[in-house]
C-alpha cells in the first residue's frame, strides 16, 4: 500500500506506505504492542512515523487523556497515556480517529513518542 498525496499549502507531501519491519513496542519491561503491519508516514521535511493497528496493541494497558491537538493536513489528533511506564509515559501515545480523507489509512492506528515509551524495537519481517 502506497499512496502519495499532495495537501493544498506549501509543498507539504505526506506519504504512507506498509512498513517491511515487525516493530514491537516496549514500556515498563512489558510488550504493549507487536505488529508486523505497521504503516509508516511520511510528512514533509518530519521524522517518519510508524503508526500501529490497534489491534496489535494491548489497548487494556492505554488510558485516554483529555490532551488533544489538529493537524491542518491530518485532522483532531486525541492522545492515550500509558500509566506503567509512569511520568515518562503520559499522553506517550496519539491518534487520529477520524482523519482527513488524504490520509484516511492511518485510522485504527497508534503512534507512539519513542522517548516516553521504553523501546520501539524494529526488526526485519
Amino acid at each position: 500500500m502506497q499512496k502519495t498525496v499532495k495537501i493544498p499549502g506549501p509543498d507539504h507531501p505526506i506519504t504512507v506506505t506498509k512498513s517491511p519491519s515487525h516493530v514491537v513496542v516496549v514500556v515498563a519491561g512489558k510488550v504493549i504492542a507487536d505488529t508486523k503491519n505497521a504503516l509508516v508516514l511520511r510528512e514533509a521535511a518530519y521524522p517518519e512515523v510508524l503508526y500501529i493497528p490497534r489491534e496489535d496493541a494491548d489497548m487494556a494497558q492505554f488510558e485516554r487523556t483529555a490532551h488533544a491537538t489538529y493537524c491542518p493536513y491530518k485532522g483532531d489528533c486525541s492522545y492515550y497515556s500509558l500509566p506503567a511506564g509512569g511520568e515518562q509515559s503520559v499522553n506517550a501515545v496519539w491518534t487520529y480517529e477520524d482523519p482527513y480523507d488524504a490520509v484516511s489509512m492511518i485510522k485504527g492506528h497508534l503512534a507512539f513518542y519513542p522517548d516516553r515509551v521504553d523501546a520501539v524495537q524494529i526488526h526485519p519481517n
